[in-house]
C-alpha cells in the first residue's frame, strides 16, 4: 500500500503522518506548499477538539459541533489524502508503518514512508487500575463524552423515580476525580445543569440537590495555574455549588460508590452512582510501540524520548511529538512542556518546518515553545487566565476563554453554530443537546447480588 505519485517525474518524497490531532493536522497542513505528497492515518475519520469535549458531556454543545471531518479539513490541499486505518506497528529499518482496521475491511497491510511523524496524544491514567473505567468513564474522547452525557443525565432521570432517600441522594452525588482544567470545567457544567438548567424539569426529585465532589490529590485546585487564580476558580466552585475536595485521593471506584483516603489514611466511601474521571495523564500506547521499535526506553507517563528537534535517537527521519513524548535537550535534559493544546500546534508546525528545510538541504533550530498562557473556565460568566503573568478572572476571563476557542475550532460553520448554541445558553439558561443515546438502566452491585441470589 503505497502514496499516490505526485507527478510523471520522480516521486515526491513521501510523509506519513499518524494521527489527526491537533500536531498532526498542524503538520499536515505546514506541507501545503511543500514539495511532498502527505498521508495522514487515523482511526477515525474527524478531528476532536478536545478542549469542548466537556461541553458535549454535559448537553452544552452537540458532537458534531467539535468534530470536523478530516477530508473536509484538507479537501483543498491537493498534496495530502487521508487513509482510515489504525498504526500497529512500526518498521523503522525499512521504513514502513504497519496498518490494520482498513475501511475495506482487509485484515491489515503496510504503507512506506520517507518522513514519519507520529502524533498519537494520550489519555487518562487510572494508576494501575483500569477496571475502574468501567464506572469512571475519560473526557479524552468523543465515545466517551457521549458516555458520560449518558450517565450524568440518565443519573437525575434515576432520581426522578427513586423513591428511597438514600439510594436517590446516590444518584443526586457525582464525583469528578482531578481539578485541572478539564476536572475543574466538567464539576462546574454538572453543578450548573443541577442547580440552574435542570430545575423546573423534574417533579419529584429536587436537581438543586445535586452534590458534586471534585476530587484532587493536591492541596488546591488548578495546580498549574498561580495560587491567587487557583483561590478564585475554589470561590467560583464553592458558589456554584461543587465541593472540592484536595489533598485527598482516589483509592477504589464500584457501580455503588467512590472510595477517597485522606492523608491520614482514614478511607471514606462515599454513595455516587456516577464518576468522571479527569486525572493523570498517560502516553498513546503508540508510544510505546514507537519506542520498542526504535530500542528506546519510555518513561514513567509512557512517553517516549525525543531530541530537542523532535526525532528519534538514530532515527532523524522519525519525528514525534504531543503528549506522547518527552522532549530532551542537547544535554540529554528532560524539558518540562505542559500537556496542553498550543504545545501540539506548535510542535506540528515545527515538524512541518523540519521536513521542508531538509529538503532544501537545510537546518532547524531546536523546538522551542511560546507559552501563550493558560485558561480555565468554571461555569456561566466565570474564568479564569494566566496570561504570562497577567491574572485575570470572573466575566473578563470568561469572554477570553470564549473568542480564543471559538479562533482555534475549525470551520466557519462550527464556529458559527457553537457561538449560536453559547449565545441562546447565556440568554436562556438553557442546553440543546440533552439526548440521552442507548441508555441502560444502572443496577447498583447490591441489587446485581440481590437479582443473582
Amino acid at each position: 500500500m503505497g502514496a499516490h505519485p505526485a507527478s510523471e517525474g520522480a516521486p515526491r518524497h513521501r510523509v506519513l503522518v499518524v494521527g489527526g490531532g491537533f500536531g498532526g493536522m498542524r503538520a499536515v497542513r505546514g506541507l501545503r506548499r511543500a514539495p511532498v505528497v502527505v498521508t495522514l492515518v487515523d482511526r477515525q475519520n474527524y478531528s476532536l477538539f478536545q478542549p469542548l469535549v466537556y461541553q458535549v458531556a454535559t448537553g452544552a454543545l452537540s458532537a458534531a459541533e467539535v468534530a470536523a471531518p478530516l477530508r473536509w479539513i484538507f479537501r483543498h490541499q491537493p498534496n495530502a489524502r487521508v487513509l482510515l486505518a489504525e498504526a500497529t506497528g512500526f518498521d523503522l529499518d525499512a521504513r514502513r508503518v504497519q496498518l490494520g482496521r482498513l475501511a475495506n475491511g482487509a485484515e491489515g497491510g503496510a504503507i512506506p514512508y520517507d518522513s514519519l511523524v507520529v502524533a498519537g496524544g494520550s489519555q487518562y491514567s487510572y494508576f494501575g487500575h483500569p477496571e475502574w473505567e468501567a464506572y469512571a468513564p475519560q473526557l479524552k474522547s468523543l465515545d466517551g463524552a457521549m458516555d458520560i452525557r449518558t450517565r450524568v443525565l440518565g443519573a437525575f432521570e434515576a432520581a426522578e423515580e427513586e423513591q428511597d432517600p438514600a439510594r436517590r441522594a446516590a444518584w443526586l452525588t457525582f464525583v469528578v476525580v482531578g481539578a485541572g482544567p478539564t476536572g475543574v470545567e466538567m464539576a462546574g457544567q454538572i453543578a450548573e445543569l443541577g442547580r440552574d438548567t435542570l430545575k423546573r424539569d423534574f417533579r419529584s426529585a429536587d436537581t438543586r440537590a445535586a452534590r458534586v465532589l471534585l476530587v484532587e490529590a493536591s492541596d488546591r485546585v488548578l495546580g498549574g495555574f498561580p495560587k491567587s487564580l487557583s483561590a478564585s476558580a475554589e470561590r467560583a466552585l464553592v458558589k456554584l455549588g461543587v465541593t472540592p475536595v484536595v489533598g485527598k485521593t482516589v483509592v477504589d471506584v464500584t457501580a455503588d460508590d467512590v472510595a477517597i483516603r485522606d492523608g491520614d489514611g482514614h478511607v471514606e466511601r462515599v454513595p455516587a452512582r456516577t464518576a468522571v474521571w479527569a486525572a493523570g495523564v498517560t502516553a498513546s500506547p503508540l508510544a510505546a510501540m514507537l519506542a520498542q521499535a526504535a530500542g528506546l526506553e519510555t518513561d514513567r507517563a509512557g512517553r517516549v524520548p525525543v531530541g530537542p528537534d523532535l526525532t528519534l535517537e538514530g532515527h532523524p527521519e522519525v519525528l514525534a511529538l504531543g503528549d506522547m513524548v518527552c522532549v530532551h535537550d542537547r544535554d540529554g535534559n528532560p524539558v518540562p512542556l505542559p500537556g496542553v493544546a498550543p504545545v501540539a500546534i506548535q510542535q506540528g508546525h515545527y515538524a512541518a518546518k523540519v521536513i521542508a528545510a531538509r529538503l532544501r538541504g537545510a537546518t532547524r533550530g531546536a523546538f522551542r515553545y511560546r507559552d501563550k498562557g493558560n485558561m480555565a473556565t468554571i461555569g456561566r460568566s466565570k474564568a479564569v487566565a494566566d496570561l504570562k503573568g497577567l491574572h485575570v478572572s470572573g466575566f473578563p476571563a470568561w469572554v477570553l476563554w470564549l473568542g480564543v476557542h471559538l479562533a482555534y475550532l475549525i470551520g466557519f460553520q462550527n464556529r458559527a453554530l457553537v457561538l449560536t448554541r453559547w449565545s441562546i445558553s447565556f440568554f436562556t439558561h438553557g442546553r440543546g443537546a440533552r439526548r440521552i443515546e442507548s441508555w441502560e438502566p444502572r443496577a447498583s452491585d447490591a441489587e446485581r447480588g440481590r437479582h443473582a441470589a
